[in-house]
Parts: C-alpha cells; sequence; structure tokens
C-alpha cells in the first residue's frame, strides 16, 4: 500500500502524474466534484445563512468509498485539483466527505503537468484556500436561486420545460439585440472608385479615390471627367512604422484565434486545450493572464536565438486588461518550448503548433515596415487617388506568427514599385462599383466571448458551458442561411469608353454564426420586461466583481446573498402572481374570407399562425410555421400560404401525392409512404416533377442490395451514419466499407459479424417475454425488455437470475402504472 494518495480531477491528468512520482505515491481520479447541490430541490437554506445543502449523487458514492478506504491507509493525501476556484472546491469538497484528517491533508496546486511542476509542488504545500472556495460556492448558489426560482416563472408565463440562468440569459439578450439591429438596418448604397495605372516600367499601381459617390449619375459624371486625362505621382510620402506581437493566449484569445484560424468551435478549443494540459505539453488553459513565467522567457529567448539569431529576440512581459485577471498565474503556453511540434492526434497537434508559435512570437522582435502613400493626379479635375503600400523591411516576430482579424472586409497592403513625384502613369481601368452599408455582424461563438470578457461577464471557466448551454436549451442555433442575391451596378472605364453592367452578389449569408430561435428571442424580451436588473449587463459584470472581492477575501459571500435575495425573491413572487402570458404574438392582418385578424404567436407545440380567436364561435383555424420562418419576420403573405398546406400535387402510380411540413421538415407524402426534402427546400415551390423525383430516389434508396439467407437485405444512411439492415436488425458500416459499392462477401462478413457480437453479449433470454439478459461496458451486465433497460452492479450474477427475478427487477425501476379509480367506485 502506498505510503501517499494523490487525488486529482481526471483519470488522464492521474496517469500523466503517476509517471512522475515514484511508487511511494498513488495517483486516483475523483472525475470531477465528487458533491453538489441537489437536482430535485432548491438546496439553499435561503431563511436561514444560506448555507448550501450538498449531495454525493449515487453514482459517485462507490467511488467515494473507495476513496475514503485509500485516505485511512495512506500517511498523507495530497489533494491536487486545478488551481481555480472550481479546483479549490473540489479540494474541500473531498476533504469534507471524505473526512480527511487535517494534520495529514495537503493542499497542491501548478499550472502544468511536468515532472518539476509536480516536484515543485509537493515540496511547496499548502492548505485549502476558503476564499476561493466561498467564491466558488457563491457563484454556485447564486446561479442556483437564480435558475431555481425564474425557470417556474417562464413555464407558467412562456411554454414548460424552460429555464433561466444569470450568465445564459444576458447572453441571449447579447445575440437578440444584435438580430434586431439587423432587422431594423437599412442598407444605404454609393459608389466606390477604384482605379489600376502603370508605371513607365510597366509595374501595376492600384489606387482608390478616398470619396464615395451617392448616385449613379455622380459616378458617371465622374469617369467622364477621367476620359482622355493625364496622370502623375503628385505626393509621395514614406514613413517608417513597426508592428508588435499580439500577448500570449488567454482563455478567451485561444476561443478567438482557434475559430478564426483552425474553425474550431468554443467547446473543441476548450476540449482540445484539457487534452493538451493533461498530456503535460501545454499549462493550465483556463485563465486570464496573459503573463509568463521568468523561466518560460528564457526557455522562448533560447529557442529564438538558436533557430532566428539574436536580433530576432526581445523578451518581454504584458499586463492584461481584463477585469479581475489572475496576473499570479500565467498564460497559455507550451511547457518545453524545445518541442515545436507534437505527433498526436491532428487537431490535438494543430492547437498545439497555435500556441507554440504564439508564445514564441510574443518574445520575438517588433517587425520594422515602410509605409508608402502615393496621390495621384489628372489634369482634368481636382480629386486625387490614393495608393499605399507597405514593405517589411525586417520580419521579426512576423517570420512565425501574425494574429488574425475578424473584419471580414480588411484588406492587405501589398507593395509598390518605386516611383517618384512627377513620374507619369497610364491608365488602365477605372471602376465604379456600387457597395451597400453592412448591417451590424452577427456573433460566432468566438466574439460572443470577445463581447462577455469586453463587458466584464463570465470568466475563463464559464465561457464555453455558456455558449454551450444556450445552444442545448434551443434559445440559440448556429446559422443555415447562404445568404439572399442582391443586384448592384458597376460602371468600368477602360480604353476611354464607359460600360455600364448590372451584376448580383449575396449577402446576409449566416452560416455557423449564432442566431436567436423565436423561443429565445420570447424568453428574452419577458425577462427583460420583468426581471431587468437580471439582464442588466452592469449588474451581470458587478456580480462577477464580487466573486473576484469574495475570491480575495474582501467581501462575505453569505452577505452578498442575502443583500441579493432579499430584493430578487419578492420581485419573482409578484411577477409570477401579476405578469401576462408572453407568446411574441404579432397581428399581421385580416383573412379576406372571414374578416378574422391573421397572427403569429408561440403556441404548446411551437410557432404558429392563427386565423380567428379563442372567443369566436368558430374555434381559430392554426398552422405552424416552417423551419426557417421566425415569429419576428413572418409576413401576411408567408402566412397565408402555410393554410394551404398540405398541398395535394397529383396522383402517380395510383396514389394520391401531397406535400406538405412535418417535425423533421418539409416532405413529399405517397399513398402511406413519406419521403422527406432537402433541409430548407422551399415546400410551397415542390412541383410534381419534383414530387416524382424524390419519390423514385426513395424507391431506389429502399430497393434490397442482397438476399442473405432468404431475406432481403436493404441500406440507408441514418443519424449515426451509413448502415443495412437484415432481418429487422440495423448493422452500422463504418469507414473501412465502401458503402455505395458493398461486396456479396461485404454484407455477409457485416450480418455474421453482427450476429456473432449479439451472441456473444447474450447472458440469457426469454424470447416469449421478449426479455433479453446482456454483456454491457466495464464488466457489468444490462437486462432489456423493449426500450426499457435495467443496469445491473458488477456484483449481480447475471447468469443466475431467474426470470421471476428479472420481471421484479424491471417493475423496480418501471413500476407498473396504478389504474385510476372513478370517484363514484371509490366510494362503494
Amino acid at each position: 500500500m502506498a505510503k501517499n494518495l494523490v487525488i486529482v480531477e481526471s483519470p488522464a491528468k492521474a496517469k500523466t502524474i503517476e509517471k512522475f512520482l515514484g511508487k511511494d505515491y498513488q495517483v486516483e481520479s475523483s472525475f470531477g466534484h465528487i458533491a453538489d447541490l441537489p437536482s430535485k430541490e432548491l438546496g439553499v437554506d435561503v431563511e436561514g445563512s444560506f448555507t448550501p445543502k450538498y449531495v454525493v449523487d449515487k453514482d459517485k458514492k462507490p467511488l467515494v468509498k473507495k476513496l475514503k478506504d485509500l485516505a485511512k491507509k495512506a500517511e498523507t493525501v495530497w489533494l491536487a485539483s486545478d488551481e481555480d476556484r472550481e479546483g479549490e472546491a473540489i479540494a474541500w469538497h473531498l476533504a469534507e466527505e471524505l473526512k480527511l484528517d487535517k494534520e495529514k491533508t495537503r493542499r497542491i496546486v501548478f499550472n502544468s503537468i511536468t515532472k518539476n511542476a509536480i516536484l515543485k509542488a509537493i515540496e511547496n504545500p499548502r492548505t485549502i484556500d476558503y476564499n476561493l472556495v466561498n467564491a466558488q460556492q457563491a457563484r454556485r448558489v447564486l446561479d442556483r436561486l437564480v435558475g431555481y426560482e425564474l425557470s417556474p416563472v417562464l413555464w407558467k408565463k412562456v411554454k414548460g420545460g424552460l429555464s433561466a440562468g444569470r450568465v445564459q440569459s444576458v447572453s441571449v439578450r447579447l445575440i437578440v439585440e444584435r438580430e434586431r439591429e439587423i432587422q431594423e438596418f437599412t442598407p444605404e448604397a454609393s459608389f466606390r472608385i477604384s482605379a489600376v495605372f502603370k508605371t513607365e516600367e510597366g509595374k501595376m499601381v492600384k489606387a482608390k479615390l478616398p470619396k464615395t459617390f451617392q448616385t449613379l449619375e455622380e459616378a458617371k459624371a465622374f469617369l467622364q471627367k477621367n476620359i482622355g486625362a493625364k496622370f502623375s505621382v503628385a505626393d509621395l510620402d514614406t514613413k517608417p512604422a513597426k508592428k508588435s506581437p499580439a500577448a500570449p493566449f488567454t482563455t478567451s484569445t485561444l476561443q478567438q484565434e482557434a475559430s478564426r484560424k483552425l474553425y474550431f468551435s468554443v467547446s473543441k478549443t476548450m476540449n482540445m486545450a484539457q487534452r493538451l494540459y493533461e498530456a503535460g505539453l501545454i499549462t493550465y488553459m483556463r485563465t486570464d493572464s496573459v503573463n509568463l513565467s521568468g523561466e518560460a522567457i528564457n526557455a522562448a529567448q533560447q529557442e529564438i536565438e538558436s533557430y532566428y539569431g539574436k536580433e530576432y529576440s526581445q523578451p518581454r512581459n504584458f499586463s492584461g486588461k481584463a477585469k479581475g485577471a489572475q496576473e499570479a498565474h500565467e498564460a497559455i503556453r507550451p511547457t518545453d518550448m524545445s518541442r515545436h511540434s507534437v505527433e498526436i492526434e491532428r487537431d490535438q497537434a494543430r492547437l498545439y503548433d497555435l500556441i507554440w508559435k504564439r508564445t514564441l512570437a510574443s518574445q520575438m522582435s517588433d517587425a520594422q515596415l515602410e509605409r508608402t502613400n502615393v496621390k495621384i493626379e489628372a489634369d482634368t479635375h481636382d480629386e486625387r487617388f490614393t495608393a499605399n503600400g507597405e514593405v517589411v523591411k525586417f520580419e521579426g516576430f512576423l517570420k512565425v506568427y501574425l494574429e488574425g482579424t475578424d473584419d471580414e472586409e480588411e484588406e492587405q497592403e501589398g507593395m509598390l514599385p518605386a516611383m517618384k513625384v512627377g513620374d507619369v502613369l497610364k491608365k488602365q481601368v477605372i471602376e465604379a462599383t456600387e457597395r451597400f452599408t453592412r448591417p451590424p455582424y452577427r456573433y460566432t461563438e468566438a466574439s460572443l466571448v470577445k463581447k462577455l470578457e469586453e463587458l466584464g461577464i463570465g470568466r475563463p471557466s464559464t465561457y464555453a458551458p455558456t455558449i454551450s448551454t444556450i445552444q442545448n436549451r434551443g434559445y440559440v442555433e448556429r446559422g443555415t442561411i447562404e445568404g439572399v442575391e442582391r443586384k448592384y451596378h458597376k460602371l468600368t472605364l477602360k480604353a476611354d469608353k464607359i460600360a455600364e453592367a448590372e451584376l448580383t452578389e449575396t449577402v446576409g449569408s449566416d452560416k455557423g454564426k449564432l442566431v436567436p430561435t423565436d423561443i429565445g428571442s420570447i424568453v428574452n424580451d419577458f425577462l427583460v420586461n420583468h426581471f431587468e436588473n437580471i439582464l442588466d449587463y452592469n449588474f451581470t459584470a458587478k456580480v462577477e466583481e464580487g466573486f473576484d472581492n469574495i475570491a480575495g477575501g474582501s467581501e462575505d459571500w453569505t452577505t452578498m446573498m442575502k443583500d441579493f435575495y432579499k430584493d430578487f425573491h419578492p420581485h419573482v413572487k409578484d411577477v409570477e402572481e401579476n405578469a401576462g402570458r408572453e407568446t411574441g404574438e404579432r397581428i399581421l392582418g385580416e383573412d379576406p374570407e372571414t374578416g378574422k385578424p391573421v397572427s403569429v404567436r408561440l403556441g404548446r407545440f411551437g410557432p404558429m399562425v392563427q386565423i380567428g380567436t379563442s372567443e369566436d364561435e368558430e374555434k381559430p383555424r392554426f398552422a405552424s410555421l416552417l423551419p426557417e420562418q421566425s415569429i419576428e419576420t413572418l409576413t401576411y403573405e408567408e402566412a397565408m400560404d402555410l393554410f394551404k398546406l398540405p398541398k395535394t400535387l397529383g396522383e402517380y402510380e395510383g396514389e394520391e401525392v401531397q406535400v406538405n411540413v412535418g417535425r423533421f421538415g418539409p416532405y413529399v407524402r405517397f399513398g402511406k409512404q413519406y419521403v422527406s426534402l432537402a433541409k430548407g427546400e422551399d415546400v410551397m415551390g415542390v412541383t410534381m416533377d419534383r414530387a416524382i423525383e424524390v419519390i423514385e430516389e426513395k424507391k431506389k434508396a429502399d430497393a434490397p442490395i442482397a438476399i442473405y439467407k432468404d431475406k432481403e437485405v436493404t441500406k440507408g444512411k441514418g443519424r449515426f451514419g451509413p448502415f443495412i439492415k437484415w432481418d429487422g436488425i440495423f448493422i452500422n458500416v463504418n469507414k473501412k466499407f465502401d458503402f455505395d459499392n458493398l461486396s456479396k462477401e461485404d454484407i455477409e462478413f457485416l450480418i455474421e459479424d453482427k450476429l456473432k457480437k449479439e451472441a456473444d453479449k447474450l447472458i440469457n433470454e426469454w424470447p416469449e417475454e421478449g426479455i433479453r439478459v446482456e454483456k454491457a461496458r466495464w464488466g457489468r451486465s444490462v437486462i432489456k425488455k423493449g426500450t426499457k433497460k435495467v443496469d445491473l452492479t458488477k456484483d449481480v450474477d447475471a447468469a443466475a437470475l431467474s426470470l421471476d427475478e428479472v420481471k421484479a427487477l424491471i417493475d423496480q425501476k418501471y413500476p407498473p402504472k396504478k389504474k385510476k379509480t372513478t370517484k363514484a367506485k371509490a366510494k362503494k
């Protein structure tokens, strides 16, 4: 038995640390938090001192028992959870639940999982920092109070099954407000002038006119002034300039840059970074500090000087602007600067490469540039064209890395040929292009994180979970609209002749951007109208400051909770009793046949259009919105079209053909068969020819591809990928097989392999009862009856269970429903 027990948060971390410590150390994982607030009650003493009630989840009880037994036998217990507030709370829960002896318990922290960092931590243990614990408790309790009290109000006033959260609701508000800015935006057109000239040596010079023209006529009049004009260099200004590298990565800037350069989602970036950290390759990935340790700065300097030369090295310290930044912590950096790349899974390697380059570049010399500004004049008018160029005199950090940008229109300045004042330039082409002002950009996941950080809302550990939560709860979704076509005009002056063209461009594309759903907008409006304080950006940022003060020991967390709850709770009760329902209803017009109002609103089963009201003698008529339609933007014409569904197109092969929209999108109904249309396809525009096309495609897809043991084999694609179906069994087809060209041998192998796996899993079965006992993962077994599943613990001998015992276990998990008795029968 090892003398020392080390408890970390994750098994991957445990594996890495175990390599560095000798046989006297046993490293175990707590698999994250071992205790939390209960899921089915508030779990906070709001009548007293706001003491939280922590419970150990039943799935964690065997683990807690195991850790408790190991702790009793060990001479010293080392609590080695992460160095942030969440990690401190985990260490505290472990100390409390395992009832650890303070004399033999040590708390250690490290910001990287390397041998040096681990051994140094063991040489410098400390006690649990209760200020950090209290800051985490304050966040957890405040978020529970908000969520637990607001959610039932939403169920009553908006729709069942909704939830609210302090940071998530503010994030949704940002997205809803941005969407409304876009909807209200009216683009304004103007004409921008660009030109290409040629020097006497034949080199091209691209230039622009600093002013724009409002109308086509004004632009044309300007081009006419340039017919027959002679051009020359009027002024030339060359200035030295420099470009400095960006600071090393914080959580927020890593998420933004990985989004721009690697197209990673925020959660994917954090997942990859977590794995790099646990493998000992980078420092801790949840940080808002841009600081580097002296050791890291020296290592970077050594690497730069040996690879690029002394002139490329410029050691520097950065200071962060983030509110409440933990400057004592470090930025995200490689643990070993001499490791330029890593041989691991591709996406992790790409993220490591980004971190290594950013860290190295931060310690490199400024890039030395020469910026040139040229003014070009004509002899027929007073307007001057300008050309800008940039020459890199010394690369400095640009040799390694340049930070990405969110500006979709930013143009990189190129080099200009050598020129001097008075040089004659020959006009090649002058163009006047109609351009429209752009609405504000929709948020991406990364730009939303940037905005939250600017507002002081949330902290490094909360960005990724917040963004996942608002999408998982259906308040926000990633846009799928490709954009719409818009016409614009272009005038071209070439060889002293003006040509006019009408062109098209695609605008309004929101692929991958964050767009609020109808339910997201309605919930936001309800919360903003009735709980403005909770949704207020300054209030949310002030709360974060409060947590920082608690972590620093300058504020008492229970006082903060009491101050918040004394106003919040009565307000919730008042809204619950007195506020009206929120449905997002809009009156669109009148039905021409009945004169009844046509409205759009949120109904029990989602967004819908209604003709008439509940007060009318006749029941109102309803129609569901199409997946791509929105309550806020639906027009009267679109609403009336919805009442034309289901739309009968005609007959094909003796069966009626209809088109309609269901839960899973638009579809064609052919007799009793339902055939899905492409996602987002305009259901109103589907013709009979298109319907026949999808019917025939479906027939072809459903046709048997083989016969095996006198039974048909068909194939298809489902939510888990390609599959074949035989005798009612679905068999996944992995990438090893060419799915489009499966051979007879492939099909036989897939079926036999599936049957063998099913036979190997079988422990016992009673076919007449539809009951089966199978082997499951991790040495466990499972009872299956239809959709019912009962997981058995490792200590149950599944093979020895009788039918009666199996039935009893099923009834225990799924109690038979009691028959309802009428009051009359009950009295008898």
